[in-house]
């Protein structure tokens, strides 16, 4: 019920944004009505992406996914990038790895846990991720080392730096996509099962979905405009920071249909579905989104790098280290899952609290 409502009720939001924006109403009006406007947009584009996927096969399907699974925080990025919040873009690329290994797998863990007292998933793909999470702390660290250690060193230094390490973590994301689709399949068979015995249960409408993704993307790029353009008044009037805006708010409004999908999934069971999503898509961020946001921003003058301040970046290692600890062994219980969610609500008044610099 929830779902229909979330996924139809809040399209509601669409026409009033945009009449919030002609009849030029107050910017945290806009502002809000563009983010609860983008929630059910997100969730189509996801549906969308997924069901074209279904007809695609495994492979072209998975390659799909994984270009499309982020793309509200894509567009996003790319509108504040263009919109000069350079900073901003930063916090919510942050938030979006936050978001998903603390209060998405937190979420999942602790919901799927109360119903059944433990849950399994693949402790192979674990080390794996967990290996492939902590090279994309490390690229993010050695700019920002780099800034620290040198306090004078030009700019653009350190974005050229920053390009070449977005080419070789885009290059990471392709080894891992070949991984997971080709060489090493039989790790994620337990997953894939479960969605294709989801999948032969409907027909697909090929050409309806492919024009609700089209279209899913084009309003979500008019909404991100509307969102980002009045981000710097709307977050004054609310008392808000553009760094809690950033972390916080953007992930969560990006990140609403990952969020849904990974708690339902667990809930009935399928953690090994439910962990998949919410690591996959910090993987896509630390690893796709990132890198392309930089190298965007270095093609369009913006000077986007990876040389975040020191709080960001070890919020971003303080998610990877427990994440990585809780997901080793491959099972979970509702301890857990309350453990990461504190670490989450801890991070979230730290920057909340915290002043924008």
């Amino acid at each position: 019920m929830f779902g229909k409502v979330f996924s139809y009720g809040f399209l509601a939001f669409i026409p009033i944004s945009l009449a919030a924006e002609f009849l030029h109403w107050s910017p945290p009006v806009i502002f809000i009505t563009s983010a609860l406007a983008i929630l059910p947009l997100a969730s189509w584009l996801s549906t969308a992406t997924e069901e074209v996927a279904v007809v695609l096969g495994p492979n072209l399907g998975g390659l799909l996914n994984a270009t499309f699974g982020n793309m509200t925080e894509l567009i996003i990025a790319i509108a504040a990038l263009r919109g000069g919040f350079v900073q901003v873009v930063k916090a919510s690329l942050t938030g979006s790895i936050i978001g998903n290994l603390l209060l998405v797998m937190g979420l999942s863990m602790f919901l799927g846990g109360l119903r059944f007292k433990e849950q399994e998933f693949e402790p192979r793909i674990a080390r794996v991720n967990a290996s492939i999470m902590s090279l994309a702390v490390i690229a993010v660290l050695l700019p920002t080392a780099l800034n620290l250690s040198s306090p004078n060193i030009p700019e653009k230094l350190v974005q050229n730096l920053s390009v070449a390490v977005a080419i070789v973590l885009m290059i990471v994301y392709g080894s891992t996509l070949l991984f997971s689709m080709k060489t090493h399949t039989y790790l994620y068979d337990v997953g894939m099962a479960a969605q294709e015995e989801e999948e032969a249960e409907h027909q697909v409408n090929v050409g309806l979905w492919v024009t609700v993704l089209l279209l899913a993307t084009i309003a979500v790029a008019v909404e991100s405009e509307l969102l980002v353009g009045t981000l710097e008044e709307a977050t004054a009037k609310l008392g808000l920071t553009e760094l809690f805006t950033g972390v916080i708010l953007l992930p969560i409004i990006g990140n609403a249909a990952e969020h849904t999908t990974a708690v339902a999934v667990a809930i009935k069971n399928k953690m090994e579905l439910s962990v998949s999503v919410a690591v996959g898509s910090s993987m896509q961020i630390a690893l796709f989104v990132a890198p392309f946001v930089v190298i965007v921003g270095w093609l369009i003058g913006q000077p986007m790098d990876l040389n975040f301040n020191l709080f960001e970046l070890l919020a971003v290692a303080v998610s990877v280290l427990i994440a990585n600890s809780i997901s080793s062994d491959g099972r979970s219980n509702w301890l857990e899952g309350l453990l990461l969610l504190a670490t989450y609500l801890i991070l979230g008044f730290s920057f909340y609290f915290q002043p924008f610099t």
